[in-house]
């Protein structure tokens, strides 16, 4: 796992803020699709709730999603969505817990049958968390491991207790000494043991419970596995050691040493004998716990091993990598057969009867035949070879030529999903976004709509950009990525607030076409317009019980701290949404950001519900609600107003001028004319509207004279007549091209 940015979560960053930041990811499809790699796997089987089987699946995108799996079907029925980055791991604890974990740090806990409401947040982890193991007999028992080297074993039930009702806090937000939302946890199965046996409780309390923490690892851990009974606990990681722990103590009982490399998979069989390891170093090990030693070494893969899943009697086992290979291996007679190849590498398995789902980088699930309770079965199909005790053997095989052919060249059984954005560029009228999926298909994005505007197919995407290039400067008022597999739109603060157009630029009607448009804070008014709406009915039932009337500067109070800001006078105070920034409700975006209470948080625009102005930064409740905006820098642009070489025109000005940078090239010219008629006698000026020094004119009667005599004036830059809906920041960029003041020219055309 690559250590990248997280989306979200800005404690461990190195960026550090003192505003934070607002994020909105958007969607281009139903909910029922995954859009990033799918990273863990987790299968709950059939009970008396439905009858239906149910696969679990993390993904890349940060959400979670249950399938009702029918014979050839699978409905995805429930979208579990809170994390803010790639969730990592997922397990099942008890008979309706899904515990979850992702690099935004955090383990959540969630209701399997509920429609994906996260029930608790953990924030013990220093970084990002990867790994979990349950143990299947003692459901309440989950470990959870990081890349920040801490390995920590939890009672769920302990842990996701409310306190009794009597109690006048309740906290949901379980994290290190922060705050969170809402449900205090009661101190349950606490342990406090002394460093000599390797535990101790974490610095931090998590509002009454105490994880008990497995203390050993130096350096990152990539994976967990647990007996069934949860008396024995194996973990590993880039040690390149298997480490074996008593997790009701936290108690180191072992080190295995035998991998070269990372090791990315391990397997406990149930009563805790035996494990299996798979590392990058591309072997599969077997180890004895009991003479605490290697028994067996299995030369499969040619590249690194991620997933492993064994029978229910432990005597296969499946495995699968980053040679995008699965193999299925008899562990007493070595004897291994290749099933299938896939298009991506394979980061989970799991095991259901006789077939197996297998997960990729690919934004969809397959499941393939395994013959999982009799897996004789498929080697009598033939084509299978005994593994060799050598990591090179395979790999020299694979040089050679001679890979053995797979068992089945197509899945039983495919989940799709939405092919991940995996290249984007923001075009220069800084609303549009073109991007390339995985599949080829380029897209062209509204960013103040949050919706695909354009499908232009499997073309060239360096041709398209340059087919989309338009000659303006528009302020960098938001930046974006792609780690969700998904455009993830970042506002910061001032920055967001740099960019401003006229009214007629983004085709708005009925405001004056003149009229300043601020992008963000129109934006964040259509991204945000579910929860005014939502605000505005919460504040009037409140007023309405308490017969009070609300005025509308009452409506529109926020309560938000103010730091450095401006009122902006000509701001409406209101909410209308202009359809250059109406956000769809089809397929809404997601919101990720943090408040002044807990930790990063991630919901959907039209689930929000008015109840969250304490979780949204000061900068964005200052905007909507008040009209507040930071006050802006570089907003004017300085230049020189001068008639052309050799032009007869008289010199309107000697000084230089300071205009805003989006002022256009039609409102210079009109500049140019009121000065030229009105500075001039009235019989200078033709009456067809043209300047002709020396001819008389007559006015009509019934006006005023400078009214009706329009001279036809061309503005120049550098020798170039400059295009009315040019601004000066883009002359300045295109055409001028010099650090020193812009210099504009102007000339009279002739009338013929």
């Amino acid at each position: 796992m690559h250590r990248v940015g997280s989306v979200g979560n800005n404690t461990n960053s190195n960026r550090l803020r003192k505003e934070k930041r607002l994020t909105y990811v958007l969607n281009d499809s139903a909910d029922t699709k995954h859009c990033a790699g799918i990273n863990c796997l987790a299968l709950l089987k059939s009970s008396t709730y439905d009858g239906f089987d149910y696969l679990f699946t993390g993904s890349r995108d940060g959400t979670l999603k249950r399938w009702a799996l029918g014979e050839n079907t699978a409905t995805c029925s429930a979208t579990f969505e809170s994390h803010v980055d790639w969730v990592n791991d997922t397990v099942i604890a008890g008979d309706s817990t899904l515990v979850s974990c992702s690099s935004d740090t955090t383990l959540k806990t969630w209701n399997c049958l509920s429609y994906g409401t996260s029930t608790r947040t953990f924030r013990q982890h220093s970084d990002y968390v990867t790994c979990l193991a349950n143990a299947e007999k003692n459901a309440n028992v989950v470990a959870s491991g990081g890349l920040g080297g801490e390995v920590f074993v939890w009672d769920i039930e302990a842990a996701i207790t409310p306190v009794s009702k009597s109690s006048d806090v309740v906290e949901n937000d379980c994290s290190n000494g922060i705050n969170g939302s809402k449900n205090s946890l009661q101190m349950s199965s606490l342990r406090t043991i002394g460093s000599s046996n390797g535990i101790g409780t974490h610095t931090t309390q998590c509002h009454g419970y105490v994880p008990i923490a497995a203390k050993g690892h130096k350096e990152s851990v990539y994976a967990l596995a647990m007996n069934h009974n949860g008396s024995l606990l194996v973990s590993g990681g880039t040690e390149k050691v298997v480490r074996v722990w008593d997790p009701r103590t936290g108690s180191k009982n072992m080190k295995l040493r035998g991998h070269t490399d990372n090791i990315r998979a391990l397997l406990m069989d149930s009563t805790g004998r035996y494990c299996l390891s798979g590392s990058s170093d591309s072997m599969i090990r077997l180890w004895d716990l009991g003479q605490q030693r290697c028994v067996h070494s299995y030369a499969v893969h040619t590249d690194s091993v991620w997933a492993l899943a064994s029978t229910p009697t432990f005597s296969h086992v499946y495995s699968g990598g980053r040679d995008l290979s699965l193999y299925l291996t008899d562990l007493s007679t070595r004897e291994s057969l290749l099933l299938c190849i896939k298009e991506q590498p394979i980061l989970q398995l799991a095991l259901h009867d006789d077939n197996i789902w297998v997960a990729t980088t690919d934004s969809s699930v397959s499941r393939w035949p395994a013959e999982g309770r009799n897996p004789q079965n498929v080697f009598q199909r033939g084509g299978s070879f005994l593994a060799g005790n050598l990591s090179f053997s395979r790999a020299r095989v694979s040089l050679e030529g001679s890979t053995p052919a797979s068992a089945y060249k197509e899945p039983n059984f495919n989940i799709p999903g939405t092919p991940a954005i995996v290249q984007h560029e923001i075009l220069n009228n800084r609303r549009h976004v073109l991007t390339k999926d995985a599949a080829g298909s380029v897209k062209l994005w509204e960013i103040t709509r949050g919706v695909a505007i354009e499908d232009y197919g499997q073309v060239s995407f360096d041709e398209k950009k340059e087919e989309l290039f338009e000659m303006v400067i528009i302020p960098a008022w938001f930046t974006v990525d792609t780690r969700l597999g998904s455009l993830s739109v970042h506002l910061d603060t001032p920055q967001c607030f740099t960019a401003e157009m006229y009214s007629a630029d983004l085709n708005i009607s009925g405001k004056p076409e003149d009229d300043k448009v601020h992008l963000v804070r129109e934006t964040l008014k259509g991204l945000l317009a579910h929860w005014l709406s939502k605000r505005r009915q919460r504040h009037c039932s409140q007023a309405s019980a308490n017969g009070d009337v609300l005025s509308g500067k009452d409506m529109a109070a926020g309560g938000a701290a103010h730091s450095k800001i401006e009122v902006d006078g000509k701001a409406e105070n209101d909410s209308t949404v202009y359809p250059p920034f109406d956000f769809s409700t089809v397929s809404p975006p997601s919101i990720i950001t943090e408040g002044s209470q807990g930790g990063p948080w991630r919901k959907k625009i039209t689930e929000l519900d008015a109840t969250e102005d304490e979780e949204f930064p000061s900068w964005v409740l200052d905007c909507i609600l008040n009209n507040r905006l930071p006050p802006r820098e570089n907003a004017k642009c300085s230049f020189y107003l001068h008639p052309c070489d050799g032009s007869s025109v008289q010199i309107l000005t000697q000084g230089k001028l300071s205009a805003p940078r989006i002022l256009r090239m039609d409102k210079v010219v009109n500049y140019v004319i009121e000065k030229l008629v009105l500075d001039k006698p009235i019989d200078s000026v033709n009456i067809d509207g043209t300047y002709a020094p020396g001819l008389g004119g007559q006015s009509q009667s019934g006006s005023k004279p400078w009214q009706k005599l329009r001279p036809s004036i061309e503005i120049l830059c550098n020798n170039q007549v400059l295009s009315p809906d040019m601004s000066l920041a883009t002359v300045r960029a295109y055409i001028w091209k010099k650090p020193k003041d812009l210099v504009l020219n102007y000339r009279v055309i002739q009338s013929k």
